[in-house]
């Protein structure tokens, strides 16, 4: 099994994303694939290249985080992203990770591996691993701004098959995020996908759920649009920036007074763990569910940490046949409506 991993894109590329691939083809036991310039790679992974199975792949062009989508993968055929995401279509990897510019994986993504047939829009599904019991998955978080009621009910499909096969949870409860409870809350869109959502056989739809409700863990799977959804992603990670920030502050006050590290200090007063929890660096990337292939979107600001998690992501992915999977079920779905 081999990873790709664009070693181009990101704010830390391509230092921390060596970093993160040598951490996981050792902790893994993984091959990967760098995708970046060669001259530049051979310089930071050389050593790495025979001892720990990786390979480099030569990419002459980068897609930079402000640039269009669209233009850029079609002026920038030498990409590391449609590069990477053609070794996927070809077979040669897979799994792709990429912490560069969005909507450019997306858009390559569609373009050479194409939908699922039977999905209409792809949905970008994001763990957030912020409370002590289980997971939320929270589904689409960014890949699609307008959507249609017939695209939700598909996110809550892909996201339920997502958290039986990844997560293990049997029966996954999926709420539909809206502004209140009852069945007639909401805008057109959730209205009208609350219907669609109550008569699907193949879903323990639970109903409506409220913002609060998702800390609370009242839905294994969270259903709304790309825009919600990335408003609601961006809003916990700048929570969870502000928390751990102030954090770290007191800690390095205590710690300064009292001789403690605080990293120490965190362990013993029993908030290490909830620490790592919220902070979304630990939780590697989002996966983008709907397409012929494993693609995994990581964040922005991601450093060798999140790399190696993202790695171990694609990987689990891969060896579980998500993809396959989703795609069956939705054929028979499909067939069955």
């Amino acid at each position: 099994m081999i990873i790709a991993v664009d070693a181009s894109g990101g704010d830390y590329a391509p230092h921390e994303i060596v970093k993160g691939a040598v951490k996981a083809a050792q902790e893994y036991e993984v091959e990967v694939a760098l995708v970046g310039r060669k001259k530049v790679l051979h310089v930071l992974a050389g050593r790495h290249l025979q001892k720990h199975g990786l390979t480099i792949v030569e990419a002459s062009q980068t897609i930079g985080p402000h640039e269009s989508p669209m233009k850029a993968i079609r002026s920038k055929p030498n990409s590391s992203i449609v590069i990477g995401v053609n070794l996927v279509k070809d077979g040669r990897a897979s799994g792709f990770v990429s912490a560069g510019n969005t909507g450019a994986v997306l858009g390559a993504a569609l373009f050479s591996l194409g939908k699922m047939k039977g999905i209409e829009r792809p949905a970008i599904a994001c763990i957030m691993d912020i409370t002590p019991s289980t997971p939320v998955l929270l589904i689409d978080a960014g890949a699609n701004v307008d959507c249609r009621p017939s695209h939700l009910v598909q996110f809550a499909q892909m996201g339920a098959i997502y958290s039986q096969h990844v997560l293990g949870i049997s029966s996954p409860r999926i709420g539909l995020l809206s502004v209140g409870e009852e069945e007639t809350k909401g805008n057109q869109l959730v209205q009208e996908s609350y219907q669609l959502l109550k008569k699907a056989n193949n879903l323990n739809f639970i109903g409506n759920i409220e913002g609060h409700d998702i800390l609370k863990v009242t839905a294994d799977v969270v259903v709304t649009d790309g825009f919600t959804g990335n408003i609601v992603l961006k809003t916990i990670e700048g929570l969870s920036d502000t928390f751990l920030g102030s954090v770290r502050q007191i800690g390095q006050v205590i710690s300064s007074a009292y001789h403690f590290r605080g990293r120490d200090l965190l362990r013993d007063i029993g908030l290490s763990s909830w620490v790592n929890r919220i902070d979304y660096r630990e939780h590697g990337g989002a996966c983008l569910l709907g397409v012929n292939g494993n693609i995994i979107i990581a964040h922005g600001r991601s450093q060798a940490k999140t790399i190696k998690s993202a790695i171990g992501i694609a990987k689990h992915m891969a060896e579980q046949g998500i993809s396959q999977v989703i795609k069956e079920e939705i054929h028979e779905q499909t067939n069955r409506s």
